[in-house]
């Protein structure tokens, strides 16, 4: 997860420092070395990116299945419970930008910083984070925002014609074909997050949500781990003992030299490529 410091302080504990609820209903992004809120800087000032609260929410549950603290969890569902009212489009679908995280003397709604698109990676975050929660606590509210999440991005930011993925719409899910963001590749748009977008809800959807099995492929470099020649298969920090590895194949045949529950595979010593072929089945 990205921390959003000018710099980085020490002893970080997100679910202390991006926590500013008694002043906005967005968390606190920019710090000075003394945990400080830093209000001015760039062109953020004092705004909250939607993308990067929903973000927190999704790494925080994470985490969790790491290293479980109650904390986490009660941070992550508190921001699942805030944002859509402040961060999404209720009425058409999908996940607004940047908002003004303070409201103005009379206002009743936030504000747009500056208007009403919706990007491509922030509706990731959206997804995987609900994703995720419904996953890990079974919420049934958590699974109609993930989906309704998935829905909007489906419908709106697939180029079914030309292929690849739209770096922005309007409110409506109207392509924004205009300047940088009308292509699909630029200084702030690559793979990553619709790559990432379509593998982990693939993981999240199987193996927490429908209980179905899950194949992975690998074609590891020769050798590629001297020493342990172990490769590991973990799709994501999941809750513990939630999946494990079921069957593994070496180009084509049966492989028996595996840790099931530590989702590590021995690797024979061969002079080419394998196909790995890797059964992960839900608990």
């Amino acid at each position: 997860m990205r921390l959003l410091f000018n710099h980085r302080p020490a002893n970080f504990r997100p679910e202390e420092h991006f926590k500013d609820y008694d002043n906005s209903p967005f968390v606190q992004e920019k710090f000075y070395d003394d945990w400080s809120h830093d209000t001015t800087w760039g062109w953020q000032q004092n705004r909250g990116v939607v993308g990067h609260n929903l973000k927190i929410a999704w790494n925080l549950m994470r985490i969790n299945s790491a290293i479980a603290k109650d904390k986490y969890v009660k941070f992550a569902e508190k921001i699942a419970a805030i944002m859509p009212k402040v961060g999404m489009d209720t009425r058409r679908g999908g996940w607004y930008d940047v908002m003004e995280r303070k409201l103005r003397e009379g206002e009743s709604c936030y504000r747009f910083a500056w208007h009403d698109r919706k990007a491509w990676w922030q509706q990731e975050q959206g997804i995987l984070a609900y994703q995720i929660l419904y996953g890990c606590l079974k919420k049934p509210e958590y699974l109609d925002l993930a989906r309704s999440s998935a829905a909007f991005y489906n419908t709106y930011f697939l180029d079914h014609d030309d292929g690849a993925v739209y770096f922005n719409v309007l409110n409506n899910g109207i392509p924004f074909l205009t300047g940088n963001e009308r292509l699909k590749g630029s200084h702030s748009m690559a793979c990553y997050h619709s790559v990432e977008l379509a593998f982990l809800s693939a993981v999240y959807i199987n193996l927490l949500h429908t209980k179905q099995p899950l194949d992975l492929y690998f074609k590891p470099m020769p050798n590629a781990f001297e020493g342990s020649n172990t490769l590991y298969v973990q799709p994501d920090i999941l809750p513990k003992g939630s999946c494990k590895i079921e069957s593994v194949e070496i180009d084509g045949k049966p492989w028996t030299y595996f840790d099931a529950e530590k989702f590590a595979v021995k690797l024979p010593k061969l002079e080419h490529r394998p196909k790995v072929k890797v059964r992960i089945v839900p608990i």
